[in-house]
């Protein structure tokens, strides 16, 4: 079965927001005391725990469009997203080992794209 678009669309949807929800859980842990109490109050953790609940409800839905191989290798690049986002919203410093990281990772994508990508018989490249 080919990967539709929607269903890529969905899982890139999906990584934005578990980057989101892990910056809302450093907001979260910053302000986070020794106490259970503290722990279930605080609305940067519960705003994290319900984005990643719903990302993991589209990567699901994401799932019946599409090969698993295609899909989450886009999934990935979460770890490209909240680096990014961790520069503007944390003041976070990105040395040339983190950039190496990500590019490793962008590398990886495109080398499973490629390795996914199948040719019907008359020439058509299906991804």
């Amino acid at each position: 079965m080919p990967t539709k678009l929607w269903a890529m669309g969905i899982v890139f949807a999906s990584t934005l927001l578990t980057s989101t929800a892990q910056l809302f859980w450093k907001f979260g842990a910053n302000k986070l005391e020794f106490n259970i109490l503290s722990a279930i109050t605080s609305i940067e953790l519960i705003t994290g725990m319900v984005l990643y609940a719903v990302a993991g409800i589209l990567l699901i839905l994401s799932f019946r469009g599409g090969e698993v191989s295609v899909l989450y290798p886009i999934f990935a690049t979460s770890y490209i997203w909240v680096s990014v986002l961790s520069i503007y919203f944390l003041g976070e410093i990105m040395n040339l080992y983190k950039w190496a990281g990500i590019a490793a990772i962008v590398i990886g994508i495109v080398l499973i794209s490629l390795g996914s990508k199948k040719t019907t018989a008359d020439g058509v490249v299906v991804i």
